[in-house]
C-alpha cells in the first residue's frame, strides 16, 4: 500500500511541475490574426522580433511593429 501512495504522490508532483512549465499565449496581430503559442514569446531587443512556437511546433519569428497585443492564456 505504501508503494501505492508513493508513486501516486510522485504522478501528481510530476504532472504539477508540467503543467507550471509551460506558459500559452495568444499573439494578436495588427490586421486582426491571432497566433496561439506554446510559451510565452521571446522578445529580440537586437532584431526587433518576437520568437515563438505555434502549436504545429513550427518555430516563428514576428516583427514587433506587426504585433498588437501579447496575452498569456
Amino acid at each position: 500500500m505504501k508503494q501505492r501512495t508513493t508513486a501516486a504522490f510522485l504522478l501528481a508532483f510530476g504532472l504539477v511541475t508540467l503543467a507550471g512549465c509551460s506558459t500559452p499565449s495568444v499573439i494578436t496581430l495588427n490586421d486582426g490574426r491571432e497566433i496561439q503559442t506554446v510559451d510565452r514569446p521571446d522578445f529580440d531587443s537586437d532584431s526587433g522580433f518576437y520568437e515563438f512556437e505555434q502549436l504545429d511546433g513550427k518555430r516563428t519569428k514576428v516583427n514587433k511593429d506587426q504585433v498588437r497585443t501579447v496575452k498569456e492564456l
